[in-house]
């Protein structure tokens, strides 16, 4: 078996010329359209690249305004809630309405930090103890003091007292 001689003959000659001229052709067409392409796609990318390093410095110039803005706010947080716990009431064998009325007395006693802010309450947490502890308590004809056993400040002033007979 042997390959006919096309080389040999002008029409199959024009076949195979035609058609490494139109792949040639077809070649140069195809470069430019991707060059075309690829020249859109790195415009389209330092637009890109540039939008987002305009974004990341709003970013950080809002997060710079946002923790300055917490840092004010902090500053002027104030005392909203009061809240007086009497643990060791049990101890004494004390009804639960002596105990919520020494505790509403207390937080009537301490009401003057209701809106203060937190720097001044804190600067004033020893005359805040020393208003609790100087007053005795009357109850079912007993005296009692009370004392402080923790105190936490924040926009909710919480009081852990303990009772104990007042001598």
């Amino acid at each position: 078996m042997r390959i006919p001689p096309y080389y040999r003959k002008p029409s199959w000659q024009r076949f195979f010329a035609g058609m490494a001229i139109g792949g040639a052709i077809s070649w140069c067409i195809f470069l430019y359209i991707f060059g075309v392409w690829q020249e859109d796609y790195a415009k389209l990318i330092r637009k890109q690249e540039k939008d987002i390093a305009e974004l990341n410095n709003d970013i950080k110039i809002w997060k710079e305004d946002y923790a300055e803005l917490n840092n004010r706010n902090l500053e002027t947080i104030t005392v909203q809630k009061i809240r007086i716990k009497i643990t060791n009431w049990e101890k004494y064998k004390l009804d639960q309405f002596s105990v919520f009325e020494t505790e509403e007395a207390v937080r009537d006693d301490i009401k003057i930090v209701l809106a203060k802010d937190l720097e001044t309450v804190a600067k004033s947490k020893e005359l805040v103890k020393k208003i609790i502890e100087n007053k005795p308590i009357k109850i079912n004809e007993k005296r009692y003091k009370l004392k402080v056993k923790e105190m936490v400040i924040f926009t909710t002033l919480t009081v852990e007292l303990e009772i104990q007979f007042d001598e």
